[in-house]
């Protein structure tokens, strides 16, 4: 059974301890009520979290602009979830196996960005001129320009305004650059802990940049200063259709865990 609920702290008392049995599978609804605590803004939020027998055994949550995310849950879930949401689902995130079902029941997508889970094992640093630093408000503009950038690029972003997220996440000490002969040439973002897991991405490179190692740089940067006092094991999602980031990640002991899908209607 569903039930829903607009208030964060409601749905949090009920999923959290479930969602913390798992935090790398469930580190973005993790990743979610952390950025709602920090004062994060959702118009309209929904919550929810399926019981089997009084147990909660699931967990999905829809904070616009960002899409529908399920959380780790039996795939029998999914169509009464669907169904409790009126098929009204422009945009849905979650483990394959769970796509693969909303997909079964509605139709083909207009769009789906098939990702992989990874988690950092042994931290192995690229040998790549430049050195890493946290970012400061003086990289504010270059940022936002970067933020722009790459979700024009993937499609998909961190959703919301660029300036706004930009500012809260200088704020909250979430980005890293790389720089090389004194100029930033690549970002790395880094979420704050939740169930002891952060999260790496978005990772950005200009073009102009690129093939020098200048990504993996910057994500074993933000991926060791995660590990140096924020939390204890790091993870990361990576678009299946770029092999060459894939391995990249792969390269400095990023570790596959599961597949996910981001999959759009409308």
């Amino acid at each position: 059974m569903w039930t829903f609920t607009s208030d964060p702290e409601e749905y949090a008392a009920v999923a959290e301890p479930f969602l913390l049995g798992d935090p790398v599978g469930n580190t973005v609804p993790l990743t979610v009520l952390v950025d709602l605590r920090a004062g994060l803004p959702a118009t309209d939020p929904r919550f929810g979290w399926w019981t089997v027998g009084g147990e909660v055994r699931g967990a999905a949550f829809r904070t616009p602009p960002y899409p529908v995310g399920l959380a780790v849950m039996p795939v029998e879930a999914v169509e009464p979830l669907v169904e409790a949401l009126g098929r009204d689902l422009p945009t849905i995130v979650g483990r394959v196996e769970l796509t693969d079902e909303v997909v079964r029941l509605m139709g083909p997508p207009a769009r789906t960005v098939s990702e992989r889970l990874y988690r950092l094992g042994t931290l192995r640093r690229p040998e790549v001129p430049g050195e890493g630093r946290l970012a400061t408000p003086a990289d504010y503009p270059l940022l936002v320009s970067w933020y722009q950038a790459f979700g024009e690029e993937v499609g998909l972003g961190e959703g919301g305004d660029p300036a706004e997220r930009v500012a809260q996440r200088l704020t909250r000490r979430e980005l890293f650059v790389w720089e090389d002969d004194g100029a930033p040439v690549a970002l790395a973002a880094l979420s704050p802990a939740a169930g002891g897991v952060c999260r790496v991405g978005p990772v950005y490179t200009p073009p102009s940049r690129r093939r020098r190692g200048y990504g993996a740089a910057v994500t074993a940067y933000a991926s060791a200063a995660g590990l140096a006092g924020r939390c204890e094991e790091v993870v990361l999602f990576t678009d299946l259709a770029n092999p060459t980031s894939n391995a990249i990640y792969q390269a400095i002991g990023y570790e596959p865990v599961s597949d996910y899908a981001h999959i759009t209607y409308a």
